[in-house]
């Protein structure tokens, strides 16, 4: 039904950006809720940020305000982050998931998740 693959992923030193992007098949995308989750080794995994189905509401984890930006476009099929500042901390594995329930922060909300892309931050 849904197929997602991220995209973007990289090593940046600290300071820097990097746009990630997740690609999705399906032709009820517009309909969907979408969130980009993170897991660092030996860590749970955590909702970075969400979009509503029709991109008007969103939702950012308290680290990444006012460094990422989520967004989507549903012509496209695809929803972005684009993280700014980034810090070492921010080291981790992200998948873009999707659901079409509510959506939101908690990662059991959503049934369709990518495989993942490595973003390593340098000191």
């Amino acid at each position: 039904q849904v197929q997602l693959v991220e995209s973007g992923g990289g090593l940046v030193q600290a300071g820097g950006s990097l746009r990630l992007s997740c690609a999705a098949s399906g032709r009820t995308f517009s309909s969907s809720s979408l969130g980009w989750f993170r897991q660092v080794l030996g860590k749970d995994r955590e909702c970075v940020a969400a979009i509503s189905w029709g991109g008007g509401g969103t939702y950012y984890a308290d680290s990444v305000k006012g460094r990422f930006t989520i967004s989507r476009d549903n012509a496209k099929n695809t929803v972005s982050l684009q993280m700014n500042s980034l810090k070492p901390e921010d080291t981790a594995v992200y998948y873009c998931a999707a659901t079409f329930a509510r959506g939101g922060s908690r990662e059991e909300v959503y049934n369709y998740w990518g495989q993942g892309t490595q973003v390593t931050v340098s000191s």
